[in-house]
């Protein structure tokens, strides 16, 4: 199917199983319903929410089966299911068993885009392991300062059913995609689409690296215009090799050093384009400072080329590249200064809760008190650990699994000082933050970057931020 082609699907009777009753479940469950479909929804869960959601879809109409997600419902069509669900679950197998198609959100919002009458809105798309979200807001943020209307939906919190199926009408969608999403989006045809990066995560749902590269690349396919990838990570070239495109669909690198022909990059403090201009062998074209991105930290950088790289490929004029980035504001928690005390910087990534992330967020600076620890998820820090070693003044751990990463240190970088917080209570932020300062100095940076997920202390990783800037905050006070 052409990536500007509308799939037409005549839903009036016909037996769809909606998996999951969350935030794309529900959505998923309407629409169909609306459509004609005779929908089952089923879900692992059956608690005091669930039964509460299950009343008002059956007030509706609907069947749903609370407790009970692993069976197929007899008369099966076509399986609409939530992103998360593992591709392993005894329903998937008894789909493919019967030869019945699984969809996910993203998949139905594809198949429905132009349904309510509008012309369908092409959909510019971006994956990765990390910097998914700031690049597609980036990327929303530029489209709107060309003046085209626009939203950053997907796996960002906007919902591209509600996009798709909504009163707004958009000249163009900025999506966000998670390798869980391009799983069950098998017809799926961006207009272009980049993968900024690749790094071991969520293997215990893919099964491998081999298949989570394979899902984050399927992004590619059917692109028109532009596969955007990063020529630091040449594993994302490769899923660009491997892709099928359409005719005249160009390979289109981003680089923090000089460009080539082809590549968007930095020269001499300016994001300047080697691949929209007209000839791109002898010309490069000026589109913005480091200094309008927001941070202008290296990995921010390569975000807000990718996100360049997009919106020329959309035919972008250079001075929207450089208004939207100017305009662009990134989300609380990442990379974010909180404040600074006695010459020393205090900045929030809570939003790094894997080594690749932290990485990046750590390279950003020159010499650093590191807050980190949380749940590892079975990852090492070994490299992450090697990588940083001569930026870090010092070192404050805490969380369930701040062992493995004291270890880490103490094989990579053993003359730094660590102090290991024997504590998982939110109050232990307090305590760390404290720490952090007295191992400071003038000019350093103390960084939550935790590597590590935030559930064994936090709600989520914005409770852990705020508890940061909460306890940096009152420090601040404290000293004024």
């Amino acid at each position: 199917m052409g990536s500007q082609e509308v799939s037409t699907v005549d839903w009036q009777g016909k037996h769809v199983t909606v998996a999951g009753l969350g935030v794309s479940g529900i959505p998923a469950a309407r629409a169909l319903h609306e459509r004609g479909a005779l929908v089952t929804v089923v879900n692992d869960g059956d608690d005091e929410r669930a039964r509460a959601q299950a009343a008002e879809l059956e007030a509706l109409g609907m069947t749903v089966r609370l407790g009970d997600g692993a069976t197929l419902p007899p008369s099966t069509e076509l399986v609409v299911t939530a992103p998360g669900w593992q591709p392993d679950k005894p329903l998937f197998l008894a789909a493919a068993e019967a030869g019945v198609p699984v969809w996910g959100d993203v998949e139905l919002a594809w198949r429905l885009r132009g349904d309510n009458g509008r012309k369908a809105a092409p959909w510019l798309a971006v994956t990765g392991t990390n910097g998914k979200t700031t690049t597609v807001r980036m990327l929303a943020s530029i489209l709107e300062a060309a003046g085209l209307r626009t939203a950053a939906v997907g796996n960002i919190g906007v919902s591209l059913l509600d996009a798709v199926l909504g009163e707004n009408e958009y000249d163009v969608l900025a999506v966000e995609l998670s390798s869980y999403q391009l799983h069950w989006a098998p017809s799926l045809r961006a207009h272009s689409a980049a993968v900024l990066n690749l790094a071991p995560d969520h293997l215990d749902w893919h099964g491998s690296m081999e298949a989570y590269a394979a899902d984050k690349g399927r992004v590619y396919e059917g692109n028109t215009v532009a596969c955007v990838y990063n020529v630091a990570d040449p594993a994302t070239e490769d899923l660009v090799r491997e892709a099928d495109v359409e005719e005249g669909c160009r390979a289109i690198g981003f680089t923090l050093g000089a460009p080539g022909p082809s590549q968007l990059g930095v020269v001499d403090g300016i994001l300047v384009d080697r691949a929209f201009v007209a000839n791109r062998q002898k010309q490069a074209q000026e589109l913005a400072e480091v200094t309008d991105v927001n941070p202008p930290a290296p990995h921010n950088i390569a975000n807000a080329l990718a996100a360049a790289a997009l919106a020329r490929a959309f035919g972008v004029e250079p001075a929207a590249v450089r208004d939207g980035l100017r305009a662009f504001r990134p989300d609380a928690h990442r990379i974010e200064h909180v404040a600074d005390i006695g010459e020393v910087a205090y900045v929030d990534d809570s939003k790094a809760t894997n080594t690749h992330a932290t990485e990046a967020s750590l390279a950003a600076y020159e010499s650093i008190v590191w807050i980190a620890g949380g749940l590892a998820k079975g990852a090492t820090f070994d490299e992450l650990v090697t990588g940083a070693a001569k930026r870090l003044r010092g070192v404050v751990l805490m969380g369930a699994d701040r062992a493995l990463i004291h270890e880490a240190l103490t094989r990579h970088a053993p003359e730094v000082p660590v102090v290991d917080l024997d504590r998982t209570d939110t109050g232990a932020m307090s305590e760390a933050v404290a720490r952090a300062a007295e191992l400071a100095r003038p000019g350093d940076t103390v960084l939550l970057a935790p590597a590590c997920a935030s559930m064994d202390m936090f709600t989520n990783y914005n409770k852990r931020g705020e508890a940061f800037a909460d306890a940096v905050r009152a420090r601040a006070d404290e000293s004024a």
